[in-house]
């Protein structure tokens, strides 16, 4: 259910005289503006009077003051600057002797008590809150004084998350800057850890009753000359006030009512205050886990500087490449599913390589659709149609083989280059060794890499460049057609051992690096 901003809240009652808006109103800044009224006055009895005037002011400007408010603007600012004045009135009317022997007693104390960074900033905090604009204003408010998290300091404000941050960040920056005019040096992380524990003080129960039904009569009935009694009600006796505030009360509602609302006030605030206690709970989770992630990735960095996953690296630079190669032959794949020639030769060959395994390979797994009907459609020209002779399929086979090993070499040898420069130049012992280093993409099995051998090893200080480090053991025995591959680190080459005609060699993409380079004999 969405929560109806404070100026949603005012509009309601402003227009309509809806009382159940303005007492929401009442119930969520209560603590709020009676916490700012004890700052200043600091005797819990007049900052209620204080705070009920508060109230009673919004009732009757209620109209003027919703419509200089944004939709989803709060009113805490609002508040927290009439309390302030209020308080400021109170204190100079009714407190003047009260607050003479309170400051005397201050100067005699120069020794702070349990809390001496609270009572040391709660004489001058507002005061010099006052030097702030008004949105760095309400921004400290909303964020500390009412307790709302980020975002919704940017609702309130209309801006984002971080801009709200960043927003309270300089506020809070500029409060310190004043405080420190004031005498009272400290940093803004401490400024803020004094503000969240002490800036907001629980009213008492039976206050918000009291303000909502005083305020709602006043602003109801309230003329121009009601208008006038009630400004010069501020200079009231405590005992007057009361005395009206009854009256208010009475005349707003039968005793029954009024229990049922005390009632329900008091759940409410209840509610809030297990909701407060759940929250920062949450928030105190939150930074333990925060602190947990920033260690952890602090180590995670200094490994990572070590140097120690250089060959990790180079690992998954050779997997990233092979799987744009994949992507790049996936996009230029032929449709096979209309049954065209192509694609029937491919069928036929593979159920032949089926009912003949003695020409089957196992790095035919690792061979890509694409370079199945590529080869498919560059057969001779006496092969225009299906296949039919045992020469053909024999010949297509010897292409597909060739075609595979190709891909199964330049994988290989990117293997073997990645554990050369992991392990300082060091070969192998086992082919199983480059396991690790292959293209995830790859589908190499045992099978194939059985299929070749280690011609070297120890380290590669002793060879010269271009000696191959691989070779494969033996080609097909019965096909008519072959090539056997030897594979180094820095490229492979094929010789024919039949009648395929062909020889050839090839090289990895991109130029050797000069570590690998220098691993090997100059």
């Amino acid at each position: 259910m969405h929560t109806k901003s404070d100026a949603q809240l005012l509009s309601e009652y402003a227009e309509h005289r809806v009382e159940a808006a303005f007492t929401e109103i009442v119930i969520r800044h209560t603590d709020l503006v009676y916490s700012t009224a004890l700052r200043h006055i600091g005797s819990p009895d007049i900052a209620g009077e204080a705070a009920q005037s508060v109230f009673m002011s919004l009732a009757r400007t209620a109209r003027a003051v919703s419509s200089r408010l944004a939709q989803d603007a709060s009113l805490a600012g609002w508040l927290c600057r009439s309390a302030r004045n209020v308080s400021l009135a109170l204190r100079r009317d009714e407190l003047r002797r009260y607050s003479r022997e309170r400051q005397a007693m201050e100067d005699q104390n120069t020794v702070p008590d349990v809390s001496p960074d609270w009572e040391q900033l709660r004489p001058i905090l507002d005061d010099a809150m006052t030097q702030l604009s008004e949105n760095d204003y309400d921004a400290l408010v909303m964020r500390f004084f009412k307790n709302q998290d980020l975002r919704s300091v940017g609702l309130a404000f209309g801006i984002s998350d971080d801009a709200a941050q960043k927003r309270v960040s300089r506020a809070l920056e500029k409060l310190r800057g004043a405080l420190a005019q004031r005498g009272l040096t400290t940093s803004a992380a401490a400024l803020s850890m004094v503000l969240s524990a002490n800036a907001v003080q629980a009213a008492p129960v039976a206050l918000a009753l009291t303000i909502s039904n005083a305020s709602l009569l006043a602003g109801a009935t309230l003329s121009t000359a009601t208008a006038a009694a009630t400004t010069q009600a501020l200079t009231m006796t405590t005992l007057q006030k009361a005395a009206l505030a009854m009256a208010l009360v009475v005349a707003g509602g039968t005793v029954i009512y009024q229990a049922k609302t005390v009632s329900s006030l008091r759940s409410r605030i209840d509610g809030l205050e297990r909701q407060h206690t759940v929250r920062l709970q949450r928030l105190e989770s939150e930074r333990d886990q925060a602190a947990k992630q920033v260690m952890a990735l602090e180590t995670e960095n200094a490994h990572l500087k070590s140097g120690q996953n250089a060959a990790e690296v180079l690992r998954l630079r050779g997997e990233l490449a092979q799987l744009k190669n994949a992507a790049r032959e996936q996009e230029n794949d032929v449709d096979t599913s209309a049954g065209t020639t192509v694609g029937r030769r491919v069928s036929q060959l593979k159920k032949w390589l089926q009912q003949n395994p003695g020409e089957y390979i196992p790095e035919l797994q690792s061979l890509p659709q694409s370079s199945w009907l590529k080869i498919a459609g560059e057969l001779p020209g006496d092969l225009k149609d299906d296949l039919k002779e045992e020469s053909d399929f024999s010949f297509f086979a010897s292409r597909v083989r060739l075609n595979a090993k190709h891909y199964f070499a330049e994988w290989l040898g990117e293997a073997v280059r990645s554990w050369l420069l992991a392990n300082n130049g060091e070969l192998p012992n086992d082919l199983s060794d480059l396991r690790p280093y292959l293209p995830a993409d790859a589908h190499i099995d045992e099978a194939a890499l059985q299929r070749y051998r280690l011609l070297r090893t120890g380290s590669t200080r002793d060879l010269p460049r271009t000696e191959p480090l691989i070779a494969e053991n033996e080609p097909i025995q019965n096909g008519q057609y072959d090539a056997i591959f030897k594979i180094g680190a820095f490229g492979y080459y094929y010789k024919a051992v039949r009648i395929l005609g062909e020889s050839g060699a090839g090289d990895f993409p991109g130029p050797p690096t000069e570590r690998l380079i220098s691993l090997f004999k100059q």
